[in-house]
């Protein structure tokens, strides 16, 4: 499993009973985790004096209860800096378990000793995009989001990469991808981060695992000649990383290169354990 284990400013304290609990700089939070199915004792004080506790609905979403929380607050990995805000769905802004894929791409980065045009899909508020950024690629970030391309925005300013190489754009993924065919423009590496099911900013339905196949081949033409990687995440039950492994082997087998898919986690401080987050699949020339 792939670790990301280099954080100062958050840790996963403790989990169970379908919650985890959680320190986000000097803030506790309680939020729900569907795989965390076991009961164990909820021993760890946090449980009782947490911040702000995320409360699932039984008739789907839910809602936060509020103690002593700001509305906006940061946190910090490495050079970069994040702002963070409970909002809908459970979420803070954030995924910290990616940023062992952060670290991944950005040492590709930097070991390319060349410019690399980068295109981050699904991009969020944009950890993918200033790690990348900050390693010295150009980056293109793209998200159907208005609100979430503002925030990613926000938190270049806040990294200090305000006037970093990077290109912000509010579209549909796949649209916008089979745009950049027809205009005849390539790229270096590629991110993708796609939700189980979405919306683009016109209706349009997304599902992953009816759709990653076909959008893994539109985004191999977008590859230039001598590509450096290419990333996916899923957070799709069911996609097992051999599948990502296999979806990526299958699209790139061309360039040939190394491809890798494995478990994302984050270690638990309290038991040393792991909390499983998901999968990744890399593909890199090597």
């Amino acid at each position: 499993m792939w670790l990301a284990d280099q954080w100062s400013d958050y840790e996963v304290i403790d989990c169970s009973k379908g919650e985890k609990l959680e320190r986000w700089g000097n803030y506790i939070l309680v939020r729900p985790d569907p795989q965390v199915i076991w009961d164990t004792p909820k021993t760890e004080k946090g449980w009782r004096k947490r911040n702000a506790h995320y409360h699932r609905s039984s008739k789907g979403g839910g809602e936060w209860e509020f103690f002593d929380l700001p509305k906006q607050w940061s946190v910090r990995y490495r050079n970069l800096t994040f702002q963070l805000k409970p909002f809908h769905f459970k979420h803070t802004g954030l995924f910290p378990e990616q940023t062992v894929n952060w670290d991944w791409c950005a040492e590709k980065i930097k070991k390319a000793r060349r410019p690399v045009k980068l295109l981050n899909l699904f991009a969020y508020t944009g950890g993918a995009t200033l790690s990348a950024a900050s390693a010295g690629a150009s980056v293109t970030h793209v998200d159907a989001s208005k609100g979430m391309v503002t925030w990613a925005k926000e938190n270049a300013i806040a990294s200090g990469l305000g006037e970093a190489k990077i290109r912000w754009l509010v579209d549909d993924c796949v649209k916008f991808a089979e745009r950049e065919i027809r205009r005849g423009n390539r790229y270096d590496a590629i991110i993708m981060d796609p939700p189980s099911y979405g919306r683009g900013p016109k209706g349009e339905i997304w599902k992953m695992e009816e759709s990653i196949h076909s959008f893994l081949k539109l985004c191999g033409q977008l590859l230039s000649d001598h590509p450096l990687f290419v990333l996916i995440n899923s957070y799709t039950t069911g996609l097992q990383p051999a599948v990502l492994a296999y979806l990526l082997g299958t699209e790139l087998k061309k360039y040939g290169g190394r491809i890798t898919a494995d478990e994302v986690g984050l270690p638990v401080s309290s038991t040393g354990l792991i909390l499983p987050c998901g999968a990744s699949g890399r593909f890199e020339l090597e």
